[in-house]
């Protein structure tokens, strides 16, 4: 691995712990609302078999498992170990057993082509270097209309609320994630990452480049989250 992909692994190992307080608290709940419009978008049907890259801690995979009342196959990757450790025993408390856990990378997917009827990754795609590679690699293991959600955080377009936004990304919410999480890396890194990631149009043509039709993308609170959907034909 690159020194910045094994940085990136680190940081999220380290802040594994206080990664769902800290969520809850530098979004004031709304990454709750955020993951809950992700798993409705894609409109699945009992029995499907879903694939949560980037899984984290599982709150995206505890959900789909949720609406679909356990009726559904779902497989959790993620190349963090204290992430995925985290989220098993989230899994367990919970008494969910269909959820699946992976340590793997997602620019190398350990999964048959056509195999899923949805693939999901929140807020996790503008840590992967290689984004195109990526995307193409969430197209080959789907099935033909399966659908890719990605949620990820992103920039508001208007002026005012931008240099608002920008002030507590850049400034505030450094202090807060360092104070709890003990890291002053990982809070730092995130506005940085966010401001790298490409406007929701040019990250639609990486979709479409990648073989998605149908794709659509919805921002949310006032832009700060954008959430793309695209269908394989």
């Amino acid at each position: 691995m690159n020194k910045e992909l094994d940085f990136v692994k680190d940081m999220f190992d380290k802040i594994a712990p206080k990664y769902d307080f800290l969520n809850r608290l530098l979004s004031l709940r709304q990454d709750i609302v955020w993951r809950t419009q992700m798993v409705k978008a894609t409109a699945l049907l009992e029995n499907s078999k879903v694939l949560d890259v980037a899984c984290g801690t599982l709150d995206v995979a505890l959900e789909i498992s949720s609406t679909l009342k356990g009726w559904a196959q779902i497989f959790g990757l993620d190349f963090s170990f204290g992430m995925l450790s985290l989220g098993k025993k989230k899994m367990i408390k919970k008494g969910n057993q269909n959820i699946a856990l992976l340590n793997a990378d997602a620019l190398s997917l350990p999964f048959k082509h056509h195999m899923f009827d949805a693939v999901f990754i929140a807020f996790g795609i503008r840590n992967i270097m290689d984004r195109q590679r990526a995307v193409k690699e969430f197209f080959n293991t789907l099935k033909s209309g399966g659908r890719l959600a990605v949620l990820e955080l992103t920039t508001p377009g208007n002026r005012i609320l931008r240099s608002l936004y920008l002030l507590y990304f850049q400034k505030i919410l450094p202090l807060i994630g360092s104070f709890f999480s003990n890291d002053d890396n990982a809070y730092t890194y995130l506005p940085k990452s966010v401001l790298k990631f490409p406007a929701p149009v040019e990250f639609s043509k990486i979709m479409k480049k990648a073989g998605f039709k149908n794709i659509r993308f919805k921002q949310m609170t006032f832009g700060i989250v954008t959430l793309f959907v695209g269908t394989k034909p």
